[in-house]
């Protein structure tokens, strides 16, 4: 039997945090770069401290503070505090998406299910790092350069990828200037060449002209 909270929930949909819940127990959540964050994301387009989600008598707001990149609510960004709805998505600078949910007893399986298995014939384990074309793993285990570009264009599956958020995401401590294109286009290949491995019959990675890389994961 499962124990379900009505408690609202915090259910993160992207990179090694994907799948992942928070119960929002306490009277305010701390979301940033910092490691004395209750919710730390480690990528260098969040601040130290970015947001925080604080309870009231009204329910839960999310207000930001003061961060580099900003955080957004379904797409709008955060200026004043904003009072959460069920269903809302939260979007911490370009690294993290989070779905507020307003009791864990309203959280649908389909959601539960995409958010641990991923969707499509190409699917990612965050907290596993594991990588399964078909059903079956890539083994060996893609490099972490790799598993980065992969985990980005997974997490982004509906949109092109730019090269800009290639470099952020793949080399974070590097300037941009100094990843050049080709450094790029041969991770992409070798990338390909790994899938390929698993799937010769498919290109899972495609290149928009001009625009960057998007992934094609069909059903």
């Amino acid at each position: 039997m499962v124990n379900v909270s009505d408690e609202p929930v915090l259910i993160s949909q992207t990179g090694e945090l994907r799948g992942q819940r928070w119960q929002l127990q306490a009277e305010e959540l701390l979301i940033g770069r910092g490691a004395d964050c209750d919710m730390v994301v480690a990528d260098r387009q969040v601040s130290r401290h970015h947001a925080r989600l604080w309870r009231s008598e009204e329910g839960y707001f999310v207000e930001d503070l003061g961060s580099k990149n900003g955080t957004h609510v379904n797409g709008a960004p955060v200026k004043a505090p904003v009072l959460l709805q069920d269903g809302d998505v939260i979007q911490v600078a370009l690294a993290a998406k989070f779905t507020f949910v307003g009791t864990e007893a309203t959280v649908p399986l389909s959601m539960s299910e995409a958010s641990e298995l991923g969707l499509g014939r190409l699917r990612m384990d965050a907290e596993a790092h594991r990588v399964f074309v078909l059903d079956q793993e890539v083994d060996p285990p893609l490099s972490p350069a790799q598993y980065r570009l992969l985990s980005l264009l997974y997490d982004n599956a509906n949109r092109v990828v730019s090269r800009t958020e290639i470099v952020r995401r793949v080399w974070p401590d590097s300037e941009e200037e100094g990843v050049s294109e080709q450094a790029i286009d041969a991770l992409v290949r070798r990338l390909r060449d790994r899938l390929g491995e698993v799937d010769p019959a498919y290109s899972y990675v495609v290149t928009v002209r001009g625009h960057g890389f998007r992934l094609d994961n069909p059903s």
